[in-house]
């Protein structure tokens, strides 16, 4: 009997301490299904929320795009914002969380639901309320892996354009933010998210990361969904079919140079080009020029058009050429450049050549010779003899004359006269010796196989819609836009350059780098156009080439051409084409050590006008002050809120520099490049302690450079030092604000200054 009672006893001793391990098990187990609640799973997103502190975890199937961060719900009640807690639900309905008052009522629903491939997030009322309240998302991006490592090269862009026209067209060197930002774009992959909702804001916090701030409002039909829309093969399937992203290896940043073209047109000699070579060897070569391109150096090429040209026979004009171009391209690079030659690759206006190879060219039913733009008689494209030529011409330019640069003409253009629209006509294809699906594309690949996988290649003109992507490293944008043989610039041909730079300015230094044709700013120009044309080759890291006669230019001209140079690295962030005359250009500039805007005013009209800009229509954070520089004038114009006006003059530009201020001495501009700064300064740092700013800065042997800096009312100057060269100081133009200090070395390298202030 003792045993029996001891038994049970122990019996129900050990069913009350199961009971109770499974029921925490239990516990424990809905606490985790709590805090790891599947809101959606299906193949496009899977979303997972955690009750513990209401954050979401986004993924995208397909790219493996995780989107992670907070959610929080507010109301007003009263005069305040109160917050409600976002929660799993309280019933059986999937797909949705509770927003749970302070008094524990459910009183609306987060919903989540996919449209194709979009994960659309949207807060809604529980009837019959009609509360207002703003949903928030604070969280981070993390695009999406490629063969299991990051795509690391991803960066925050806009690709909604605005409604209405463009007015400003934003631009960056380095990781810069703009809240104008809606989407982060991956080039290698050609990979895009974009996200949508009342208010979205990316900014940078390494190429793997990026912070993100999304709100809904609940009560507001037009704004009451974040959506977040993942887009493969951005460019390729709008813009760009054959895209591939710019081959930075063979081509580390926009080629620039010096061509005879638009001024000399078919009249430069060998004694021409090394004459003005030898000037900008000492004027241009050090601070960053490469390439100097040979125009119109065929037997024949003294006289238009240039469908007549001996093309593709390799004979020099001997009364211009007398040495040869191999002999040239040595002389060239023993000056320091890096030789380049225009070329047309596509006919011929040799008749003796003709008469030898007919069977290689183009004829109509009636036996007649094909001929356009590129030649009086035309290759087929679709005969491997012909190819065969091409290739050894170009493989003989390339590696036995020594030419690093092809400038390859005749491609493309808008109407039959050029080979990309001549060789789809059904006429010519009809006209083909053999099957030829492609004739243009495979015209194309030869051409590369002869220059090399080195050389650089300028498509003249180039379609980023066609074939000419991925083996070309620039198109021009246009013709001969600034200076077509016999006219000198113009206004509307600056006009031009800028119209066509804009609308192409998308896929420069992404697909390839845009050509504008070359940057004039000879004295046939107003300074004030001068100054407008720079801006618009140089700011935006575009291909630039120069063809003034150099030795004929005021330095005040020659300077111009200096400050484009180097070509920065200088990305789009409007990742779309852009049809109007947008007045604002913004250059964002992200250094480790500073940022800065840099941004451009156009006068567009026929008259001199004023203009203001906003700094929060250039995506600047609100509730800052600004300085503001003048560039061209070299003028500090104040410190402002949210705006300032400028009256521009007449086919005229203005330069501007804006920096937060810091009430502080601070550096604001150099002279030495349009970015100023970007390509000079290596570093910057304020000491509070000791009240000292100190930095390193760039530069070019016997070339000074001015620095700016702003210095707010209390500060005085009361020590400068340098290491490593000449600091001196400079009038400040009886501007109190503004302190001027000219660097100078005998040596190219970098030189260490500081500035000492009291207060």
């Amino acid at each position: 009997m003792n045993f029996n009672s001891c038994a049970v006893k122990t019996f129900f001793q050990f069913a009350v301490l199961f009971l109770i391990a499974v029921n925490q098990t239990a516990n424990a187990n809905t606490v985790e299904k709590d805090r790891d609640y599947s809101v959606l799973s299906n193949a496009a997103w899977s979303v997972q929320f955690d009750d513990k502190n209401s954050s979401i975890r986004c993924r995208h199937g397909k790219s493996g795009m995780v989107v992670q961060g907070r959610l929080a719900f507010e109301v007003w009640q009263g005069n305040k914002h109160v917050s409600w807690p976002v929660a799993v639900p309280r019933d059986a309905f999937e797909r949705r969380l509770a927003l749970v008052d302070d008094g524990g009522n459910v009183q609306g629903y987060v919903v989540f639901y996919c449209e194709g491939d979009s994960l659309v997030v949207r807060p809604v009322h529980r009837p019959p309320h009609n509360y207002a309240g703003t949903l928030r998302f604070n969280g981070h991006v993390r695009p999406g892996r490629r063969d299991g490592q990051n795509n690391g090269n991803a960066f925050a862009c806009r690709t909604r354009p605005p409604h209405g026209p463009v007015k400003v067209v934003q631009m960056a060197i380095g990781a810069a933010d703009s809240a104008l930002n809606d989407s982060i774009f991956e080039p290698r992959s050609d990979r895009l998210l974009r996200f949508e909702g009342e208010s979205v804001c990316i900014t940078t916090a390494r190429p793997e990361e990026f912070p993100l701030r999304l709100t809904a409002r609940i009560d507001r039909p037009s704004a009451a969904e974040m959506r977040i829309e993942p887009i493969e093969n951005y460019y390729r399937d709008r813009f760009v079919p054959r895209y591939r992203p710019i081959n930075k290896r063979r081509c580390p940043r926009a080629p620039s140079g010096w061509l005879s073209w638009c001024f000399y047109f078919d009249e430069a000699t060998e004694e021409v080009n090394l004459a003005e070579a030898r000037v900008a060897a000492k004027k241009l070569l050090p601070l960053g020029m490469e390439f100097w391109v040979i125009e119109s150096w065929q037997d024949n090429s003294d006289k238009l058009p240039v469908a007549d040209f001996h093309c593709m026979t390799l004979r020099s004009n001997p009364r211009q050429f007398p040495h040869g171009m191999k002999w040239l391209a040595d002389e060239l690079r023993k000056l320091g450049f890096k030789p380049g030659l225009w070329t047309v690759p596509f006919g011929t206006g040799d008749l003796q050549f003709y008469n030898k190879h007919k069977d290689w060219f183009l004829h109509n039913a009636d036996g007649v010779p094909m001929r356009n733009w590129s030649g009086r008689f035309v290759f087929d494209p679709s005969q491997d003899e012909v190819l065969q030529l091409v290739e050894k011409n170009f493989r003989t330019m390339a590696r036995q004359w020594g030419y690093e640069f092809f400038k390859i003409d005749g491609m493309s253009g808008r109407n039959h006269n050029y080979s990309a629209h001549f060789f789809e006509r059904p006429e010519v294809r009809a006209a083909f010796k053999n099957p030829c699906k492609e004739p243009f594309k495979r015209y194309l690949e030869t051409l590369r196989r002869g220059i090399g996988d080195k050389a650089v290649w300028s498509a003249c003109q180039g379609h980023y819609s066609g074939n000419e992507v991925g083996l070309a490293d620039g198109g021009r944008t246009g013709a001969d836009l600034i200076s077509p043989p016999g006219i000198r610039p113009h206004w509307e041909r600056y006009r031009e350059q800028a119209k066509i730079t804009l609308n192409q300015l998308f896929v420069n230094n992404i697909v390839w780098y845009t050509d504008p044709d070359t940057l004039m700013v000879g004295t046939y120009a107003p300074m004030e156009t001068a100054r407008l044309a720079t801006t618009v080759v140089g700011l935006p890291g575009q291909m630039m080439f120069s063809s003034d006669k150099l030795g004929e230019l005021p330095d005040a001209r020659m300077k111009l051409l200096q400050q484009t140079l180097p070509v920065c690295n200088v990305r789009p962030l409007d990742l779309f084409p852009i049809f109007d005359m947008a007045p604002v250009w913004d250059l964002k500039v992200k250094l480790p050590f500073a940022k800065w805007d840099v941004v451009a005013v156009f006068n567009w009209g026929k008259s001199a006008a004023e203009t203001t800009v906003r700094f929060a229509d250039l995506g600047l954070p609100a509730g800052e002050k600004r300085i503001v520089y003048d560039f061209w004038n070299e003028k500090l114009l104040g410190v402002f809120d949210e705006q300032f006006t400028q009256t521009i003059p007449l086919h005229g530009s203005g330069l501007y520099a804006t920096h937060t201020d810091k009430g502080r001495p601070q550096f604001i501009s150099t002279d030495r490049h349009l970015t100023q700064g970007a390509v000079s300064l290596r570093d910057l740092n304020w000491n509070e302690d000791t009240r000292t700013l100190s930095g390193r800065t760039h530069l070019i042997a016997d070339y000074p450079v001015t620095l700016s800096f702003h210095v707010p009312a209390g500060y005085r100057l009361i020590e400068q030092q340098t290491s490593g060269g000449k600091l001196s100081l400079l009038s400040s133009n009886g501007q109190s604000n503004l302190l001027r200090v000219r660097l100078e070395s005998e040596r190219t390298g970098e030189v260490v200054w500081r500035l000492g202030f009291e207060k």
